[in-house]
């Protein structure tokens, strides 16, 4: 693969790291970029991750790169030529998934990305002073202060332009015209799923334009990470989306145990397995009871809850937390699992597809859900990669993404479950792709109940952790999509930087794309579809 990034790329540089690294100077990057994406041999049509970073005398960014045809990645790594006046090319025209992971980049390190239409801040204020991951951001309010009133127009989009002759003027784009009916969704708003403002520009009840406001409880958790000791990351991951906590946890467990070479034993892997597809079950029900209450069946809304409780009681049992578990640790898990837990497992396998057939006769089969969920924001196989949605969303479209098949963890090479794949891509496949997976998850906790090993349930690891320097990258299969983590460590005992790759980011990157030339109504069974949670949006 060298040879031929060499061929698109002569002046290309390589790294040793976990993946292929590939250092390109920041004048040829969009170039490449566009041949790398659509090469027929390498076609890197999928962003996975976009970390920005401060190297230093230099910022920059690495884009983690994986191609959906042969399943080979690579790491791209460009900086820009300063600091005080750091810029790069877009390359959201050729990765639409790029569009908000470069608004975030912009707004917490400074850097302006050339010929990016929307060159606004994704989670802060308008008027906040200074980029919180640069490493000499001081966040004294004295020294940074907030201005209390702001004169941005939040109307405005700049776009950075290059002329003929190489100098970057700026050109302001407006949102929304002035005679344009604007309305606001959120940031309280229960069919928002968390506090998420929608600004939705409207023609009747026919949506035009939906703009995505972020950043309301956003908490810096990445900046966090920074001043943190490896083990007191993990209790971060739990805040993002809490309703995958388990999964989440995983992921940052998995990438740290890799770098440090740790080999967890195998009763923890299964343990580790087991719990994930209890949370995904577990996360599932409550997007049924949720979706359906969007819709105005509240029944269901109860019948999900209520079944839901089953699966929380189990993780109270055993690690003594339900929403948020606090049971994976670097080296497998906190605690043996609790003796009842098998058996209650096995009720509920046997409980579930009952209800299951029962959900279907209160909501699916309702003709007027079929209606409003049938053909109604359609997002095609295309779209679902260029802008990274994973998960049942991306998998309702005809998109094989599962990472437990793709990149096998904990014991899931050991078990047989199919990959639920749908080809229309609209809110009903969505729907259904997620209650096709509940029956596999069922089926995985029935083949994984009587095999668990004996032995230990973690290995003993140092009380101070550092990993070795150099970049990891590693993921899973959250209930929502690839949740990925990426490490950038020095050798300390905390790491330099640390992103957390957010499946809900992809989510509502679509949600323009979906909801315009609908119905108003059709919004929220769109964003109902989605599922995103809005913590892990916001980090």
């Amino acid at each position: 693969m060298k040879d031929k990034i060499l061929n698109i790329a002569p002046n290309a540089r390589f790294l040793e790291a976990q993946f292929l690294t590939v250092c390109l100077p920041k004048e040829t990057f969009h170039d490449t970029a566009l041949q790398l994406r659509h090469d027929k041999e390498l076609q890197f049509d999928f962003l996975v991750c976009m970390t920005g970073m401060d190297w230093g005398e230099t910022l920059g960014v690495m884009y983690h790169l994986r191609s959906t045809k042969s399943g080979r990645e690579i790491n791209i790594r460009v900086e820009t030529s300063n600091r005080i006046n750091p810029e790069l090319p877009t390359v959201s025209d050729i990765w639409a998934t790029a569009n908000l992971n470069e608004r975030e980049v912009f707004g917490m390190l400074g850097i302006r990305f050339i010929n990016h239409p929307d060159m606004r801040q994704l989670f802060l204020r308008n008027d906040w002073v200074g980029y919180p991951l640069r490493k000499d951001y001081n966040a004294d309010p004295d020294i940074n202060p907030i201005r209390l009133e702001s004169e941005s127009n939040e109307d405005a989009a700049l776009t950075l332009e290059m002329t003929e002759t190489g100098e970057i003027q700026e050109k302001e784009n407006v949102i929304f015209e002035d005679d344009e009916y604007v309305v606001n969704i959120g940031p309280q708003h229960p069919a928002t799923h968390g506090v998420l403002r929608f600004r939705v520009a409207l023609e009747g009840e026919i949506v035009k334009k939906v703009d995505i406001n972020c950043g309301y409880i956003h908490r810096g958790i990445e900046k966090l990470c920074e001043s943190m000791t490896y083990p007191q990351t993990l209790a971060m991951t739990d805040r993002l989306d809490y309703l995958s906590a388990h999964m989440n946890r995983h992921a940052l467990c998995m990438c740290i145990e890799e770098a440090m070479g740790i080999e967890v034993p195998e009763r923890a892997k299964y343990i580790r397995t087991i719990m994930d597809e209890l949370t995904r079950i577990a996360s599932h029900l409550l997007f049924w009871s949720t979706f359906c209450m969007d819709f105005g069946a509240l029944s269901a809304f109860f019948y999900g809850f209520r079944d839901r409780e089953k699966i929380l009681d189990m993780f109270e049992e055993t690690s003594g937390g339900r929403l948020i578990q606090n049971y994976n640790c670097i080296g497998g898990v906190m605690a043996d699992i609790h003796p009842n837990l098998i058996s209650r497992i096995k009720e509920f396998v046997k409980y579930m597809p009952k209800k299951l057939k029962e959900y279907h006769e209160v909501f699916t089969g309702n003709i007027i859900a079929e209606q409003r969920m049938k053909n109604i924001g359609v997002l095609s196989l295309d779209d679902a990669i260029s802008h990274g949605v994973t998960g049942p969303a991306g998998r309702a479209s005809g998109w094989s993404c599962d990472v437990r098949k793709l990149h096998p963890y904990g014991v899931y090479d050991k078990v047989d479950f199919k990959e639920i794949l749908y080809d229309k891509g609209d809110t009903f496949d969505r729907y259904m792709v997620r209650m096709d997976e509940i029956i596999e998850s069922l089926h995985i906790l029935e083949q994984l109940t009587d095999n668990i090993p004996a032995g230990d349930y973690a290995v003993k690891t140092k009380p101070i952790i550092k990993l070795p320097e150099g970049q990891y990258y590693k993921s899973v299969e959250a209930a929502r999509g690839e949740f990925g983590v990426f490490i950038e460590s020095h050798g300390d005992k905390n790491p330099y930087r640390v992103k957390f790759r957010s499946p809900g980011l992809t989510l509502v990157s679509v949600v323009d794309l979906l909801a315009s030339h609908n119905k108003i109504a059709d919004l929220i069974a769109i964003g109902a579809s989605l599922d995103y949670v809005v913590p892990d949006i916001d980090r």
